[in-house]
């Protein structure tokens, strides 16, 4: 059962919807339906038209995406109070990437027509969908920069601790999915891992991984 005073206290965290109007991110919250995905089950497939856009109540979404190797690639993890697909959302075009539940979910959305009635009535929020879209240009920009010139042990302690941010200090993420995370191969990851490991600043378990020294690994982070 949808729950738009919940959905509110979401919108009220998030960098997009935090900065409306107090009536109108309410507008928005009274919008929501609700979701709930089992392990395994996709939300969305690349090229699927963009009909709503998604806050996670609880649980794990892994965006993926296909190589032609016939191998699938994590480009992001999301946790709970997250906000995804907003973008493809205003511009109308398909997903770009693969949506799937890591564990069973459970979501607030909002579809496409309601939104779309609600920015045009709205000036706040018509300012704010231009804002985010400056926003995440400049966000593809750094990350782009990031990866051309950050060097490699930096850029995985900046994805682990963007995980850390989500899900705590115990990451529950393959060393496969970490590298294609940080745009690197596993056995790179492996070895820095093993080296932060000996270091104390986390230990290792199968398809997990435990900040012990959070300072150490954001000092790590440090270009």
């Amino acid at each position: 059962m949808a729950d738009p005073a919940q959905f509110e206290r979401l919108l009220s965290a998030s960098p997009f919807f935090g900065r409306l109007e107090p009536d109108t991110r309410r507008a928005v919250a009274d919008l929501c339906v609700t979701r709930s995905l089992a392990r395994g089950e996709t939300l969305f497939r690349k090229d699927d038209p963009a009909d709503a856009f998604y806050a996670i109540r609880h649980g794990e979404i892994r965006i993926t995406a296909g190589t032609g190797a016939g191998r699938r690639m994590t480009l992001n993890v999301l946790g709970p109070g997250d906000i995804f697909g907003e973008i493809a959302l205003f511009d109308g075009r398909p997903r770009s990437a693969d949506a799937v539940a890591a564990e069973p979910a459970a979501l607030f959305a909002v579809r496409r027509r309601d939104m779309l009635d609600l920015v045009g009535r709205r000036a706040d929020l018509s300012l704010r969908v231009i804002e985010l879209l400056c926003e995440r240009l400049r966000s593809a920009s750094a990350r782009l920069e990031e990866t051309v010139l950050m060097p490699l042990p930096a850029r995985i302690a900046r994805r682990l601790l963007t995980l850390a941010e989500d899900f705590g200090r115990e990451i529950s993420i393959s060393q496969e999915d970490l590298a294609d995370f940080a745009g690197t191969t596993r056995e790179t990851v492996n070895r820095q891992l093993q080296c932060w490991r000996r270091q104390g600043m986390l230990d290792l378990h199968r398809n997990r991984v435990v900040v012990r020294d959070p300072a150490a690994l954001a000092s790590a982070a440090s270009p």
